[in-house]
């Protein structure tokens, strides 16, 4: 058999080696053995002087050693976690965009508007009977006013001749027109009913007041025709007649006459 120490302590011996080796007789081994027994407990007390004196390695408390491998990782976390965020930019908040008040601008047309309502008015469309109003009419006289307070006539009817009458080509007739005095002045010398447009064919005329005969006092109706003669050439015709004062001024109601040439 070999055994062999290990000295835990190099500056004493590197290496002690003890070699028994048996043989067939057992009392050469008793013997061989007492021998080195003296040698074996100088080398024991060699050994323990070697290690008398010498510091025993301490005792390490695994809880310590865990608490120890915690701290340093928790300080190597926290260490990059304070990095990171220093390096990353602060969340500053965008600025947000505000909408500006706008004005109420009431308008100024609506304001302007009464709070009442608008009074509604309505023109009389409806041609007054035996007239239709011209195209373009070329109104005769200084003024084509209705009349004032002293002249003025209205229209009260056809008395003869319709409107759409037909006529033969060259045929004679008398238009009638029923009227009556609206103003405070009588008609007498001065005053006509005087020809202000429409086809000059017909061969219109006027018609003069006389003073003694053709009076016609405020408020007083009267029937005033003229003579008319159907043109040759077939077709529709018309003609308009209004009054005329003794001053030269057009006043009253127009007064038309519409007919048809046909063979």
């Amino acid at each position: 058999m070999m055994l062999e120490v290990t000295t835990p302590n190099p500056r004493c011996f590197q290496h002690i080696r003890l070699t028994t080796l048996h043989g067939g007789i057992h009392m050469r081994v008793r013997k061989t053995f007492w021998r080195i027994s003296p040698l074996l407990l100088a080398v024991s007390l060699v050994l323990a002087g070697c290690n008398f004196g010498a510091t025993p390695a301490p005792t390490q408390d695994l809880n310590a050693i865990n608490t120890s491998i915690v701290g340093t990782t928790v300080a190597q976390l926290s260490s990059q976690l304070t990095g990171t965020a220093q390096a990353l930019p602060s969340s500053t908040p965008e600025p947000t965009n505000t909408i500006a008040s706008i004005a109420t601008v009431a308008s100024t047309a609506d304001s302007a508007q009464p709070t009442t309502g608008i009074p509604t008015i309505s023109f009389n469309t409806t041609a007054l009977p035996g007239f239709t109003p011209l195209a373009s009419p070329t109104q005769a006289g200084p003024t084509a006013s209705l009349g004032d307070e002293c002249s003025n006539s209205v229209f009260e009817g056809d008395v003869t001749v319709p409107d759409g009458t037909i006529f033969k080509p060259g045929e004679d007739f008398t238009k009638v027109w029923a009227i009556r005095n609206t103003g405070l002045c009588a008609w007498d010398e001065g005053f006509a009913l005087v020809f202000i447009g429409g086809d000059t064919a017909i061969d219109p005329y006027n018609y003069e007041f006389k003073k003694t005969k053709d009076i016609v006092l405020s408020g007083e109706g009267l029937n005033i025709g003229i003579k008319l003669t159907a043109p040759l050439k077939e077709g529709d015709y018309q003609g308009h007649w209004r009054m005329r004062n003794d001053k030269g001024y057009y006043f009253g109601t127009i007064l038309s006459v519409y007919f048809t040439v046909k063979k």
